[in-house]
């Protein structure tokens, strides 16, 4: 951990150049800085009580720009990451073998990633789930159905539970402004990664109950604190998009959840059947996960479970396969409101 918190310390704090007009060899993966940090400390490191250890930043000047772009500040940045007690390893691991970190103003999430040898690698994220209310129901969401489900019982579900493709009992339904907004993002963040070879990633999606009943409605249990602050309500004005500051597409939602039923007599259903019953839901969502390229071992993957089971149920699938299929279920699983307020 001290040596994570040294390297971006140094990373962050070096002075660069920040420009818009960054060359194509910036973006080169090979474009890297390499770092030694030894104990007793160098001209450019300081001295430190952990172990020598090398520190590698990939395109330093592309991130350095980004967090300019999205008006990360400096400062604040290194304190969230490096301050005294600032990161808190989560429970568990990811299904990946991944370990999570948080920041302790939940700003931040540190995520290692896979890498043949002893080397580590990482990225820092934003929390999509960073906000005043707490977060009762979590799910990912990919548009496969082969091994879509969690493997709690639902007895055990809670608040901190992912939950899967097959898991979703909700259609979330956003009104004419902000569905338009939400088929033009994800067209284009779609097309984006399909024309970089990107696929395996997924909509996160977090769910706020303002009505305490229909959290326990819903089933699972919840944490007795379940609201830090009091929660959007749905109105006329929420058509404007410029009626409240703090709601934007994908953060402060305030939408409609209609629950839906799998019927269990057909082949099963990736998305269920509506009810009609519905739930004053505040929503946060973001597509994540989105550094995994169809490279051989995705295709190997792709091959040998076509043997056992349906291709398009698994999630190894080529980019535009993935793409098409990822679209078409999450314009299921959300749908414009015509529910006249």
């Amino acid at each position: 951990m001290l040596n994570l918190q040294l390297g971006i310390r140094h990373a962050v704090g070096k002075q660069g150049p920040i420009t818009l007009d960054l060359k194509s060899s910036a973006f080169d993966p090979k474009e890297k800085v390499w770092t030694r940090f030894p104990p007793e400390g160098s001209k450019y490191t300081p001295p430190h009580s952990s172990c020598d250890f090398k520190w590698k930043d990939y395109c330093p000047q592309v991130f350095r720009t980004l967090r300019k772009l999205f008006k990360v500040d400096a400062a604040d940045y290194m304190l969230s990451l490096c301050g005294d007690q600032a990161l808190r390893e989560l429970s568990s691991p990811g299904k990946s073998g991944s370990f999570f970190y948080l920041t302790s103003n939940d700003q931040y999430m540190i995520k290692t990633m896979k890498k043949a040898e002893v080397k580590v690698r990482f990225v820092i994220m934003g929390n999509l789930f960073c906000s005043e209310y707490s977060i009762h129901r979590r799910f990912d969401l990919k548009g496969s159905s082969l091994g879509r489900t969690t493997d709690k019982p639902q007895t055990e579900i809670d608040e901190y539970t992912t939950l899967k493709d097959l898991d979703l009992n909700f259609i979330f339904r956003l009104q004419k402004h902000w569905y338009q907004e939400f088929q033009r993002q994800v067209n284009r963040d779609c097309e984006f990664l399909e024309q970089e070879n990107i696929m395996d990633y997924s909509l996160l999606v977090g769910v706020h109950f303002r009505d305490t009943r229909d959290r326990l409605l819903t089933g699972g249990s919840f944490d007795s604190d379940s609201s830090r602050g009091s929660s959007p309500h749905l109105s006329r004005g929420d058509t404007d998009p410029n009626r409240f500051a703090k709601i934007k597409l994908g953060s402060n939602m305030p939408i409609r959840a209609e629950r839906t039923v799998r019927k269990t007599d057909i082949e099963p259903q990736i998305i269920g059947e509506p009810t009609g019953e519905f739930y004053d839901v505040v929503l946060y969502f973001g597509i994540i996960d989105i550094l995994q390229d169809y490279d051989i071992s995705k295709k190997l993957e792709h091959a040998y479970k076509s043997f056992q089971y349906d291709p398009t149920s698994i999630s190894a699938v080529d980019p535009k396969q993935y793409a098409r299929r990822f679209r078409d279920f999450v314009f299921k699983a959300f749908q414009e409101d015509k529910f006249d307020l």
